[in-house]
């Protein structure tokens, strides 16, 4: 049976797909709801999205690991693409343990590592004010500045989970992302230098200051990038473990041990996995 609202579902698939939105109704289904009955709220709402912006900006949340994510106007948009890698990074993390998610955006890879251990501590650093206002926003203890740098230095050889989702992308390659991410998503969560490895390269030195022995960064990249970033790897003293790829068979991750108990930037101080340190250091 139909409810009241079909008609008005109807009408604004249309628009949305004229628009060229690929999943046209059941974005129409959320907009409709949303709106609860005000015609003047779902035409703005209607209209932010047929003229691009991202679902989740028009929405201001969107759906991650099954929890709610809060997105504000302006901040990257998680993808379901991290998933796996966010759950990855939940199954390593100690239920005591200590991780720290670089280029954290909205936070909701640190959300779900909070969430799904309590007791753990998890902190998370971004070098975009907007950003880290979303994150918190999530909840997640994050810090602002430029990848490790704004973490406490006594963390420094006692992390046991890095996770990044730095900007990967090809300076070159930005015209060919679709229109919502290329036209409205913020370039510094997007734009990885000519090769794409700008912040790669950086994320891969800073987990090497940050883990302890044996612990585990997860960085998301693409395509062939886990070459490029063999150099960068062996400096660091990390180890790839595991390609993480989706049904397609694409990269989408890498996940990478590490396999000293000092970087080659200098000493650092281990700590037993799943230890607490002492943060008001």
């Amino acid at each position: 049976m139909r409810g009241p609202t079909e008609p008005v579902t109807r009408a604004v698939s249309a628009r949305l797909a004229r628009a060229g939105c690929v999943a046209a109704h059941e974005e129409a289904e959320e907009l409709v709801a949303l709106a609860a009955d005000d015609p003047l709220v779902l035409e703005t709402l209607v209209a932010r999205r047929a003229a691009g912006e991202p679902l989740a900006w028009v929405t201001g949340t969107t759906r991650f690991c099954g929890h709610s994510v809060v997105v504000h106007r302006g901040v990257y948009v998680p993808r379901w693409q991290t998933e796996p890698m966010a759950r990855r990074a939940v199954a390593l993390l100690p239920e005591r343990g200590v991780a720290v998610d670089l280029c954290t955006g909205s936070g909701a890879v640190a959300a779900v590592l909070a969430g799904a251990r309590p007791a753990a501590t998890v902190l998370a650093t971004d070098l975009d004010p907007a950003a880290c206002a979303c994150a918190a926003a999530n909840g997640v203890r994050v810090h602002h500045g430029d990848l490790d740098g704004p973490v406490p230095p006594n963390l420094a050889g006692a992390v046991d989970v890095v996770t990044a989702v730095p900007p990967y992308v090809p300076t070159w390659a930005l015209p060919t992302l679709p229109s919502d991410a290329r036209d409205h998503e913020p370039p510094l969560a997007l734009d990885g230098g000519h090769d794409g490895m700008a912040v790669l390269r950086r994320v891969v030195a800073a987990a090497g200051r940050l883990l302890r022995r044996d612990g585990t960064l997860l960085v998301e990249l693409g395509a062939d990038q886990d070459r490029l970033l063999e150099g960068a790897l062996a400096t660091a003293q990390l180890v790839v473990r595991r390609r993480l790829v989706d049904a397609d068979g694409d990269l989408r991750a890498v996940e990478v041990v590490r396999t000293q108990g000092r970087c080659r930037d200098g000493p650092v101080a281990e700590r037993p996995a799943g230890s607490v340190p002492n943060l008001s250091a």
